[in-house]
């Protein structure tokens, strides 16, 4: 895999190449459409989204391949589709304006407009990153890496057979998933396992959920944060949960109801504090690269404007069109927030709420941006602790909020929800930003043009844009989010919402227990330095060492039915990985293995997606369940067997793919004498 930037010649060369097409968006826009939908449903149930870009590029070369296309213009589609797996993640924040009884529903153009400016906005402030963090920086991008590996091999003669073993990959996956979700909601199936334990006087929970999405986040996240996820669970159920209950569970008491209201109340706090200080580490690391960068991009420009010849995969969107578009952003903005503002108990305060707002959007964007952008170079769009930075977003908004506004009984509901408003518009910037260097990466190594790459991108958010509010308003309605008053039985966790929630509404109402922030914050900083002494001690090493402080904080904070499944995925992962490595193809058989884990995401997430309609159409929480509470024990132990059988067949299947493939030195013609054509 190389990363040399494309020469001048192949940039002449570019220029008469078919890239932003109309086939390319619009059948990067329908992907976009699915993908965000099954995103959406993940990231509200468990807290985790997953990458598109990858499976976009296969599906969008499975269907291109009966045409005449190039390498740049699959780099569209799957530019365009990348958006799914980032700008979804506003559902990290907004949803926390239904749990604090703000908002009924999601209102569609407004709900719409949020996530299109801040969006916009997301590519706007990556562009100026994108020389020095992207062409001039030696970060891995791995995704981005990957993402034009699939694309090279696509665009090899002969490479169609792959294309479509590729395409089968996720198809049986997405199959398997999705039919085990059926017989689980026919209630055949369990969909998980677990039980309270009394610990002394004291209490834990012990469970896991039967996901087979959750097993495909494990294989893409990888064995350290599988491993560091573990270590939170055990902090949280092994020590803080046990030690807290003690004398607190009656002897009458529902063990399950109790243990589970303290872990809520008390224990994810904590988990907070823990993601808070990683959070601000990783910050603090990055400051200096970050001011570096942008410095180098600005001059970078100046150049530019001097006169200097530059190449056409080296030419971005105008900055004097980058500054208006951002500045002209601020527009809907302030009438978002008018609209927003003028009804409320506040809207006496609406010119200096307003200003506030938006000020703190063009200067803490920025540094959004700047920071999300090198963490994607750095490790990855999907492993960027993303909802950490949301966090700090959402802190840093009511901080400031309440430093320059102050509270009184009467404001402090209308504060929280102005907020959480504002920072959803912040959140946004960061997702978008997140993923565009990635997709810069991906472009700069198949040689295609950065501008339309970034037209492309704010074309993907548009079409983002579209599908986010009617999918989170079916969610709302078929299940509803834990934490909301007018939540059902089966409320989706929407963990991030809901702690960034709690945590706005204790930082504005002054009674946010900073005593177990702090618990968390002291438990973080232990893991920061045991993780930077891992990484100095295996500097150099062929394993390096490492311990993410972020995804500890996550194991804390995530109940357990979710953080347990994830690391077994991890370690699944892990085992096929090595295997693969002793194939003929090992590079094409672990990317078989990431196609099937994505299949398991996708098949069960779109599933929810549809299930979720049923629900909202028949008004039952549990429409298809043909079976009564007396097979529950039965249906336990068949999940349990069907969970595993559905994991071993699929994986086995894929490992047996391997004597269908050719050997290394049969690969076709190279990409460029295709491209040329």
């Amino acid at each position: 895999m190389s990363s040399t930037p494309t020469t001048a010649a192949s940039g002449r060369r570019q220029a008469s190449v078919r890239e932003l097409t109309l086939r390319g968006v619009v059948l990067g826009g329908l992907i976009t459409l699915i993908f965000t939908a099954a995103n959406v449903y993940l990231g509200l149930k468990v807290g985790l989204t997953f990458a598109t870009s990858i499976p976009a590029a296969v599906i969008s070369m499975a269907v291109l391949r009966f045409f005449s296309h190039t390498i740049q213009e699959n780099n569209i589609v799957q530019t365009i589709a990348s958006a799914a797996g980032t700008l979804s993640a506003i559902i990290f924040v907004l949803p926390g304006l239904v749990i604090v009884g703000w908002w009924a529903g999601f209102p569609y153009w407004t709900t719409a407009l949020v996530c299109a400016v801040g969006g916009i906005l997301g590519v706007t402030y990556s562009i100026p990153l994108r020389r020095t963090l992207v062409t001039g920086s030696d970060l891995p991008y791995p995704e981005g890496v990957a993402a034009a590996e699939v694309l090279k091999v696509g665009d090899s003669a002969g490479s169609s057979e792959e294309n479509k073993r590729g395409l089968h990959v996720i198809i049986a996956g997405a199959l398997g998933a999705a039919a085990f979700s059926l017989f689980a909601n026919l209630k055949v199936l369990a969909s998980s396992v677990g039980t309270a334990l009394r610990l002394g006087s004291g209490g834990t929970m012990v469970g896991g959920s039967l996901s087979l999405a959750l097993i495909g986040v494990g294989h893409l996240v990888g064995i350290t944060v599988g491993i560091a996820m573990i270590i939170g669970m055990i902090i949280s159920y092994g020590i803080l949960l046990p030690t807290l209950t003690q004398g607190q569970i009656p002897a009458d008491a529902d063990l399950m109801e109790t243990v589970g209201g303290i872990f809520g109340s008390d224990v994810r706090f904590i988990g907070a504090g823990t993601i808070a200080v990683a959070a601000v580490w990783t910050l603090l690391k990055l400051i200096v690269p970050i001011v570096r960068g942008i410095s180098e991009a600005l001059a970078s420009n100046r150049r530019r404007r001097g006169g200097d010849e530059v190449d056409i995969t080296e030419r971005d969107i105008p900055m004097s069109l980058v500054l208006g578009i951002t500045l002209l952003s601020m527009i809907p903005i302030g009438l978002l927030l008018w609209s927003f503002l003028k009804d409320t108990a506040i809207s006496h305060h609406t010119g200096s709420l307003i200003a506030v707002a938006v000020v703190f959007t063009l200067l803490i964007g920025l540094v959004v941006a700047s920071v999300c952008g090198y963490m994607a170079g750095l490790i990855g769009a999907s492993n960027s602790p993303i909802s950490g930075v949301g966090i700090l977003v959402a802190i840093a908004a009511a901080l400031v909020v309440k430093l320059v506004h102050g509270t009184s009984g009467a404001d402090t509901a209308s504060l929280v929800a102005f907020t959480l408003f504002t920072a959803a518009i912040v959140f946004g910037i960061g997702t978008i930003s997140n993923d565009n260097l990635q997709d810069l990466k991906t472009g700069q190594l198949v040689g295609a043009t950065p501008w339309k790459q970034q037209v492309a991108l704010i074309i993907g958010v548009i079409f983002g844009s579209i599908i986010i509010p009617p999918v989170l308003q079916l969610m709302h309605t078929a299940f509803g989010f834990a934490g909301d008053p007018n939540a059902g039985p089966d409320a989706l966790a929407a963990p991030q919402a809901s702690l960034i929630s709690s945590l706005v509404k204790g930082v504005l109402g002054g009674d946010l227990n900073w005593g177990l922030i702090g618990i968390g914050a002291l438990i973080g900083a232990v893991v920061i330095v045991i993780d930077e002494a891992l990484r100095a001690t295996s500097k150099g090493k062929k394993r390096a060492l490492a311990l993410p402080p972020l995804a500890v904080g996550m194991g804390m904070y995530l109940p357990m039915e979710l953080t347990l499944i994830i690391p077994i995925g991890a370690l699944i992962g892990l085992v096929y990985n090595r295997w693969a490595s002793t194939s003929k193809r090992p590079e094409v058989m672990k990317r078989l293995g990431i196609l099937l884990a994505t299949g398991l995401i996708v098949g069960e997430s779109l599933f929810g997606v549809v299930f979720a309609g049923v629900v909202a159409a028949s008004g039952e929480a549990e429409p298809l369940a043909i079976v009564g509470e007396s097979f529950q024990s039965v249906a336990m132990i068949l999940g349990v067997l069907a969970f595993a059988g559905i994991i071993a067949v699929l994986y086995r299947w894929v490992m047996g793919l391997q004597k269908t493939l050719p050997a290394a030195d049969e690969t076709a013609e190279p990409t460029g004498r295709r491209a040329a054509r």
